[in-house]
């Protein structure tokens, strides 16, 4: 059977994210700080339990015409470790969309990556990461989880939140379940996100999100 053990790129880059979930800083938020304490347990255990690896076909999307610019600005920055990690495995990526319905334009702006989860390709039923890439310009409209807490890490470029903060690389952006967010881009750089979602199981394998509901 195809194991994370048989693939080093893969097991580096998860503990880049490790790295980032240890050593990032919680704002001396005690919420925060929990949450980056559960996606560490929770990875600790899918690296300690050797998960099977399912290859999908990589695929690349219109946004992906930003991943280098993005990635060459991330390797200026304090995030490079990660983004030197994201370039060992970049040509295995299934780049997605995740949505039944795009709003228009849209889909030449956004698309993410699962690294890790129910839908692979490291197979994990109790934690989902992966990396999210935006182009300029972009605005991603406002939604929110049921029952999934989320967390970004800005790799490169930068992102506003909901109209209230600016994050830049090495900034966290933390949403708890079913809070409502939108997120931003600014005017001439694409951003690059790592994310983490935890939650119940049944939650992670069948999150339907649908734009048109969140006003």
């Amino acid at each position: 059977m195809n194991k994370l053990s048989d693939h080093v790129d893969w097991q580096f880059l998860f503990r880049e994210f490790w790295h980032l979930y240890r050593f990032g800083s919680a704002g001396g938020n005690a919420v925060i700080r929990s949450h980056l304490k559960e996606v560490r347990t929770r990875l600790n255990a899918e690296l300690e339990r050797n998960p099977r690896v399912e290859f999908e076909q990589p695929i690349r999307l219109p946004v992906c015409a930003w991943l280098n610019r993005a990635i060459d600005r991330g390797l200026g920055e304090r995030t490079a470790p990660m983004v030197r990690s994201l370039i060992r495995v970049s040509n295995q990526l299934t780049w997605k969309y995740g949505y039944e319905r795009m709003r228009p334009g849209l889909a030449r702006k956004y698309a993410y990556a699962e690294l890790m989860g129910p839908n692979g390709p490291v197979m994990s039923e109790n934690l989902i990461l992966g990396m999210v890439l935006f182009a300029p310009r972009c605005t991603y409209p406002e939604h929110s989880h049921d029952g999934i807490s989320e967390s970004y890490i800005c790799l490169s470029g930068s992102i506003s939140d909901s109209n209230y903060s600016v994050f830049n690389p090495g900034s966290l952006l933390f949403n708890p379940p079913k809070r409502a967010h939108r997120m931003t881009t600014g005017d001439f750089e694409p951003t690059l996100l790592a994310y983490a979602w935890v939650g119940e199981p049944d939650k992670l394998s069948d999150q339907k999100m649908d734009f048109s509901a969140k006003k």
